[in-house]
């Protein structure tokens, strides 16, 4: 059901009673400043789990779980270049991270972990993929900024993201941070969910690797 006009007939209603015609009224208006406030806190989180209803139920079916085949697709990496994965898949073993935001604390931690960890998942024959929905620009300049020795891809409009089925974070405000670890089958065999922890998606890939090797 759709609940969208109730909230926004309301709270055109109580907009009027905080800055009511008659002046009589104005003494109540705190009263009614804060139910528009309890209001408007009700019609955003009634957006959310719209949306969220919506993509739960579009990940029953289309989320990528260990045992899951990676979908196909090409997107440009920092350097303006097409990078298809179709190119890598079943001759590596790909750790695919998508992250939120370029240069974010917690995205620089965890892209300078992957970069400091470098030579490590060489060893294990594995390629290091990391994926937001920033610009080519935005990427290069990230990379360059922080030395970063490995891909970047730009998801413009997050398709990618939403075809691994990369559930969000904080209400949906904030885009998944999210490992998969992918075999030389082309298999996903691990994924990892963290949006706080940023170091341990480089210690979980690791451990998985060993096993694969």
């Amino acid at each position: 059901m759709n609940i969208k006009p109730f909230f926004m007939i309301r709270i055109k209603r109580l907009t009027c009673k905080i800055f009511p015609d008659n002046l009589s009224h104005w003494k109540f208006r705190n009263f009614y400043s804060i139910y528009s406030g309890i209001y408007i806190l009700l019609f955003f989180l009634s957006l959310n789990l719209n949306v969220t209803s919506q993509t739960t139920k579009l990940r029953k079916t289309d989320i990528i779980i260990a045992g899951s085949t990676i979908p196909s697709f090409t997107l440009k990496d920092q350097n303006g270049l097409d990078f298809n994965i179709e190119s890598v898949k079943g001759k590596k073993n790909l750790v695919i991270y998508f992250y939120p935001k370029d240069d974010s604390p917690g995205c620089t931690k965890e892209a300078c972990s992957f970069r400091d960890q470098f030579d490590v998942f060489k060893k294990y024959d594995a390629l290091i993929i990391g994926i937001s929905g920033q610009s080519v620009k935005s990427h290069l300049e990230f990379a360059k900024k922080h030395r970063l020795n490995y891909t970047l891809l730009s998801d413009d409009g997050n398709k990618v993201r939403k075809s691994f089925g990369v559930p969000t974070s904080f209400l949906g405000l904030l885009p998944g941070r999210v490992t998969y670890i992918v075999n030389k089958k082309g298999k996903v065999v691990f994924v990892f969910n963290s949006q706080m922890n940023a170091q341990k998606h480089i210690e979980e890939a690791l451990l998985i690797l060993k096993d694969l090797k």
